[in-house]
């Protein structure tokens, strides 16, 4: 079976032939309530199934989730299930739909009926099921919902009527309220699939995407912008903003200028050095907190001679990772010791990091017969992330650590917009990665990272990571529900990553976003993600 064009080919022959939106957007454009976002990248996709920063901003904006988190916190609130139900074995769960919830429109499809559990199962079933008439449309990975081991977890979903939906879980799991706040679980329309798929065109809806939240999507331009409007019939009630533009920049000078220049008005990962003058400058506001995050190089334990733990242990000692966050980081990050920040519950003090010891490198490689080094690898992001705001001199610093115990490391840098697929099916030998979560659960990033499933099923297992004795306790704390139970055994699953060093931990980074002093009501997500709906613009004169 051939493999289907890329959703990115798709958009930009789409967009060649169907710009008749962008007037709308050229209307709109001196309006005193038009917010740009000066966005680092290209978003991977327009529909919710990457996890990165570029991407999940899009699907905020567009998409609702069944659980949501109160703005600005971490805590669980109900958005389009408006209560649900929990068995007393912890394998039930059922969901009482919100109704009245109106989809969005564009020039390819005019619904007729309001959100309902259809679109639950849709939403599901495309990501989880191979077979769906829709898993295979545009080549996408699902490495959220691999994450999130959604798939292994989930029994079946079954519609009990319109507005009420029940998932049986094959184990109880802990987390899986706060799975359900992720953007993976935003809601697609199953009548707009069905509509496409009966017209012969199913990626027209991956490429112009309908969605139930705050803002509808009017146009994407490659290396340009994205472009939203508010959805008047918003179920929450319409957005302040009437039109939101993500300004594609990814040099992070390029940003402060344009929020200077009043171009943007909101912009995330500034470069360090710029931070004092941010601060001080009379129209910018620098909004920070600590991120929920982990920035690492992942070594491909699948491939030599990764597959070796001594080889692993070289680098890790071979890296000056107090340079790399002095330089790299300049007081925005501190060194990370464990694949989980020092904020979060569980979090294992005890853990000792590798120390920097070129020697006790050197005489490691030896012992794993390689006295004279070897060549390989190391994959480079191109654009600035949550985890780290200059990869590239990351690269190039650890590039030439690895070098001076005989270690020739090529670097480089696919296109970003392709790295973290390419990655997740194990094209690396290293790489650079980091990770955020989006919810307050452990389970995340030990589960997420680094279990035996993601590694199998190409999700963010970076390392390919499948270590047992790791895997039983991060499979067994998932199924307790008393978080004073499952404490113990992520300390023990901390020790065991540290001792097997799939990664080499680099930095947990503040989540830093500057704004104009126009901006108000814009609050920072705990997870990351920006969200611009309660925000608004001081009227100009």
């Amino acid at each position: 079976m051939k493999k289907q064009a890329s959703w990115r080919v798709i958009i930009q022959v789409l967009l060649m032939g169907c710009v008749g939106l962008t007037p709308l957007f050229a209307q709109a454009k001196d309006t005193p309530h038009k917010l740009v976002f000066c966005s680092e990248g290209n978003p991977e996709s327009l529909v919710p199934y990457s996890s990165s920063t570029t991407s999940v901003g899009v699907y905020v904006a567009l998409n609702d989730t069944l659980i949501s988190h109160l703005r600005g916190e971490t805590d669980i609130t109900p958005s389009l299930a408006v209560h649900w139900q929990i068995s007393r074995d912890g394998k039930e769960y059922t969901f009482f739909l919100r109704q009245g919830v109106k989809w969005h429109r564009n020039a390819f499809f005019e619904p007729t009926r309001d959100f309902n559990a259809d679109d639950v199962i849709f939403t599901i079933e495309r990501q989880r099921d191979i077979n769906h008439p829709y898993h295979g449309v545009s080549g996408f990975n699902y490495s959220y919902f691999k994450a999130a081991g959604f798939g292994a977890l989930l029994k079946s979903i079954k519609k009990l009527d319109n507005y009420t939906i029940k998932f049986t879980l094959n184990q109880a799991n802990a987390a899986f309220l706060t799975m359900l706040t992720l953007p993976f679980t935003g809601m697609q329309s199953h009548d707009y699939a069905l509509a496409m798929l009966k017209r012969g065109t199913p990626e027209i809806f991956d490429a112009n995407p309908i969605g139930v939240g705050p803002f509808s999507f009017e146009s994407f331009e490659k290396n340009k912008n994205v472009v939203f409007k508010s959805f008047p019939d918003y179920w929450r009630g319409k957005a302040k903003i009437d039109v939101l533009e993500f300004s594609i920049t990814p040099n992070a000078s390029d940003r402060w200028k344009k929020l200077q220049a009043n171009i943007c008005q909101v912009m995330l990962f500034p470069n360090p050095a710029d931070l004092a003058q941010m601060r001080k400058h009379p129209d910018t506001t620098v909004l920070e907190q600590a991120g929920l995050n982990v920035g690492f190089l992942a070594y491909n334990t699948s491939k030599p001679p990764f597959d070796d733990v001594r080889v692993r242990k070289a680098l890790n000692m071979a890296i000056n990772k107090a340079a790399i966050v002095e330089r790299v980081f300049q007081g925005t990050g501190v060194a990370a010791v464990n694949l989980i920040p020092p904020t979060m519950w569980s979090y294992n003090k005890e853990v000792k990091d590798d120390v920097f010891d070129p020697v006790a490198a050197k005489q490691l490689l030896k012992e794993a017969g390689l006295p004279n080094g070897f060549s390989t690898d190391l994959w480079v992001m191109t654009v600035a992330r949550p985890t780290n705001p200059n990869p590239e001199l990351t690269g190039q610093m650890i590039q030439t650590d690895l070098a001076a115990i005989g270690v020739k490391a090529e670097i480089k840098n696919p296109e970003w917009t392709e790295y973290a697929d390419r990655m997740a099916n194990g094209e690396h030998a290293m790489g650079l990665y980091g990770w955020t979560t989006g919810q307050g659960d452990p389970d995340a990033f030990f589960y997420g990272l680094l279990s035996c499933e993601v590694a199998q099923s190409n999700g963010p297992n970076m390392a390919k990571f499948c270590y047992q004795p790791y895997d039983d306790l991060v499979r067994k704390a998932r199924a307790v529900a008393d978080p004073m139970l499952r404490i113990p055994l992520y300390e023990k699953a901390q020790q065991i990553f540290k001792e097997q060093a799939p990664w080499m931990t680099i930095a947990h980074v503040k989540q830093i976003v500057v704004i104009r002093n126009e901006v108000e009501n814009f609050r920072l997500s705990p997870f990351g993600a920006v969200r611009f709906y309660g925000a608004e613009l001081k009227e100009r004169p």
